[in-house]
């Protein structure tokens, strides 16, 4: 039996239209735009941007915004062909199902749950921290023993945050959808309120120098663990700031920019998703990737690079509070809190789609791809996720969670872009709503700043990234393998030969 058989698009669409595994169709355009500002209006604009522009580039970090955002764009046009394309739950491993086989769909579909739980769990670590700002010198504060996996003992609020989402997203995508685009409304009116105000507390000296000159780094004794990969493959020394800074600091923002990844998910909710998935995972980047970079210019014109702490959970309350209007920090604290729920729940979301796809080509045990006689959700597997998540973000620091979504987002970029070269050559016939311009030109320069964006990601990152694919591929061999769906039919059509 080959690893490297392929799922046929027409068949992966007629398993969507089986009974037992069927998904109701709630989503438009209008809700899948929502979807990935609301993902995307999250940890990334309200505590990463702060922790890079301190740690990567100073003010460049808004050039940072850019170069992550271009690499998406990129990647983003070769998901709105795919996802019109193949209108079916799954993303990423979906389209590679179709494209280069079942073993390269098999790691990046694992390559996306790991993505989507950790994202879930970072996120929900973000809200808690800035819970504990809100509830601080009130008779509720939180200690942070029980608010903080890296200072404290556990995070508690995160992990009970997780168990309530998984609640609602058994309940049904439309519920989620709603809540999302109330909160949405709530974090855009919160980051234009940044911008807004924040423009008035702008000194210009700040930006000076824009890009900092490069500075050595304290490696700690553990060099190739604690520094860009790059910079330990080329024996470079280690560095902060400076060319390779905004790139550093690009790798880290990317978490920032995984929305319309989870749009392609919702394929299978979606309503005439051969038009409507394009225009939410294009609209959607474009919103955030202008907003992104106006936040980044007013949080580092406030206060000097080098006055933001790099371990500050809430930097945008922070700057605000520095230059003596606290009740924006306040706002900023509340309507991240809320916000950053909504960023969890959608990631979360993303996560139950693809192991639900999974499950159902036998990839993973088949009684996860049930869905509720009712909400007509895969409760199942949103259960068993839910618990997993909330471990997670129980008892993992945020900068760990954050590096290891970037580098399977990263991951997931690559194969999609190579999967449009390879359909291109092998279903030039497939119906197509949304074609990439300039093939194979644009999907190949999205593999190489994908690449060149993970390189700058750390040793350490890297380590923990091969061990769960290593991981990956012994569950493949030793369950999946034999379980899969094609592999069933490849024996009924051998043993009626």
């Amino acid at each position: 039996m080959s690893v490297f058989r392929t799922k046929s698009i027409e068949q992966s669409i007629r398993d969507t239209e089986e009974p037992e595994h069927e998904l109701k169709k709630n989503l438009g355009a209008l809700d899948l735009i929502v979807f990935g500002v609301g993902v995307s209006i999250g940890a990334g604009i309200f505590v990463l941007t702060g922790q890079a522009a301190a740690s990567h580039a100073g003010p460049g970090i808004a050039i940072s915004f850019l170069i992550a955002g271009a690499a998406c764009a990129l990647s983003a046009l070769c998901y709105a062909e795919l996802a019109s394309a193949v209108p079916v739950a799954g993303s990423a491993y979906t389209f590679s199902f179709a494209t280069l086989g079942e073993l390269i769909a098999w790691i990046i579909g694992w390559d996306l749950v790991l993505e989507f739980t950790v994202g879930a769990a970072a996120l929900a670590t973000s809200f808690s921290q800035y819970l504990a700002v809100i509830l601080a010198n009130t008779p509720f504060a939180i200690p942070e023993a029980l608010t903080s996996a890296d200072k404290g003992i556990i995070n508690l609020p995160a992990g009970l945050l997780i168990l309530g989402l998984t609640a609602v997203l058994v309940s049904g995508v439309k519920l989620s959808s709603r809540i999302n685009q109330v909160v949405t409304a709530i974090k855009l009116a919160v980051v234009l309120l940044v911008i807004v105000v924040g423009i008035g507390f702008i000194n210009v000296a700040n930006w000076s120098p824009f890009i900092p000159p490069a500075q050595g780094t304290s490696s700690d004794g553990n060099p190739g663990l604690h520094t860009p990969l790059i910079q330990t493959l080329f024996g470079m020394e280690p560095t902060t700031f400076g060319i390779g800074g905004l790139f550093s600091a690009a790798a880290v923002v990317f978490f920032a920019f995984i929305g319309f990844d989870v749009i392609a998910t919702t394929a299978e909710e979606t309503k005439n998703p051969q038009r409507n998935l394009p225009i939410g995972i294009l609209g959607s980047l474009a919103i955030v990737t202008v907003l992104y970079m106006a936040v980044s210019l007013v949080i580092t014109g406030m206060r000097p690079y080098t006055d933001i702490d790099p371990a500050d959970g809430a930097p945008l309350a922070t700057a605000f509070t520095a230059v003596g209007a606290p009740w924006v920090g306040g706002i900023i604290a509340a309507g991240a809190c809320i916000g950053l729920i909504v960023v969890a729940m959608i990631l979360f979301l993303g996560q139950t789609r693809v192991g639900f796809a999974m499950a159902r080509d036998g990839l993973l045990p088949a009684p996860l791809a049930r869905v509720h006689p009712r909400f007509r959700t895969p409760h199942r597997i949103t259960i068993i996720a839910g618990i997993v998540i909330a471990v997670i973000a129980t008892f993992v620091p945020l900068t760990t969670l954050a590096e290891l979504v970037n580098i399977g987002t990263l991951a997931a970029f690559v194969v999609v872009s190579l999967g449009v070269i390879v359909l291109r050559r092998t279903r030039p016939d497939l119906p197509r709503a949304f074609r990439v311009p300039f093939v194979p030109v644009i999907p190949i320069l999205a593999v190489l700043i994908c690449l060149y964006l993970m390189l700058n990601l750390t040793g350490g990152t890297w380590i923990r990234f091969l061990v769960w694919m290593g991981l990956g591929i012994i569950v493949y061999f030793t369950y999946s393998r034999k379980h899969s769906v094609l592999a069933r039919r490849e024996r009924e059509v051998t043993s009626r030969q």
